[in-house]
């Protein structure tokens, strides 16, 4: 393991529940691979105007214990495997006193920065990516969602397979210039922040239901795990939609999946799945659901989408 980010959660990083959004989880998880690209021999790979760069394919990500304001942070990595022209990094983030924060477990492609198509990496980054090689540690290994699971196909992952599950659309928007790459990409940490900020149209109003249930605790909401596919890659100005299905729902936990679209094509630009939790603000432990209110779910997110 090397150490590839170091720092802290800054109070305007943090969302309303009190802890860091998950969008700059992705961030920081980015600025590492960033930073570990140098130690493979590929200092361009964030930069613009370059020939080749790093693009995540599919991420898997752990949020194991929660990170408030101020406090120490420092992201360690390796690499787990690699092929002829991608690899999966293992990124953890560690509190200051050792303990996880949070795992990511990313499939990377060395691509061809116009086009986006992959190509074989060079042999002296194939040299330096045999000596960054590493396990995942046991306390950061996956749980609840297996990051090597099947996918669907790309050619299934669209709008009129959405309207055929009649799931709701909960976010739409379209991608500011600031919400790119240098290759002119929107950035992965805006797919999840866009989700992030689009959930509550979904389950704002059940949670906090649920928290009444349970004798009117203080809601909130927090994601546990995810694993999120990138499809295809917006640009600034291209629009998105965000619909929601239901994969799975128990006492204290749910997972749901998300698919964001193209709707000018009707093709996806990212499918994923999340678990998350209600949970009390004050306490910050996990408010479980009553059983009616489960079954309330399925109707409020239908199933019918899969990852």
């Amino acid at each position: 393991m090397m150490t590839v980010w170091q720092g802290s959660a800054n109070t305007w990083e943090c969302d309303e529940m009190g802890h860091m959004n998950v969008r700059v989880y992705v961030e920081k998880a980015m600025e590492g691979l960033a930073v570990l690209a140098h130690h493979f021999d590929m200092p361009h790979a964030f930069r613009p105007n370059v020939p080749s760069m790093l693009i995540p394919v599919d991420q898997h990500i752990r949020f194991i214990r929660e990170i408030r304001p101020g406090r120490p942070l420092a992201m360690r990595a390796c690499l787990l495997e690699t092929g002829d022209c991608d690899a999966v990094v293992f990124q953890g983030l560690y509190h200051g006193d050792g303990s996880p924060a949070a795992a990511f477990r990313t499939r990377i492609v060395h691509a061809e920065a116009a086009s986006g198509a992959p190509f074989e990496w060079r042999r002296r980054s194939r040299a330096a990516m045999a000596a960054l090689m590493g396990e995942t540690p046991a306390n950061c290994a996956p749980r609840s969602i297996d990051p090597d699971g099947p996918s669907r196909p790309a050619a299934e992952a669209t709008l009129e397979a959405v309207k055929a599950a009649g799931v709701p659309r909960i976010g739409l928007g379209a991608v500011p210039h600031q919400h790119c790459d240098p290759h002119g990409r929107m950035r992965p940490e805006w797919f999840m922040g866009r989700l992030s900020d689009s959930v509550p149209n979904l389950l704002h109003d059940w949670r906090r239901r649920v928290a009444e249930a349970a004798g009117n605790r203080p809601m909130g909401a927090a994601v546990l795990e995810y694993r999120l596919i990138h499809r295809r890659w917006p640009r600034a100005g291209d629009l998105f939609e965000a619909y929601s299905s239901l994969a799975r729902a128990e006492e204290k936990l749910h997972a749901l999946v998300h698919w964001m679209l193209d709707p000018s094509s009707g093709q996806a630009w990212l499918t994923s799945e999340a678990v998350a939790v209600t949970f009390d603000l004050e306490t910050r432990k996990v408010i479980s659901a009553p059983k009616e209110m489960i079954a309330e779910l399925e109707m409020i997110a239908p199933r019918g989408l899969s990852i």
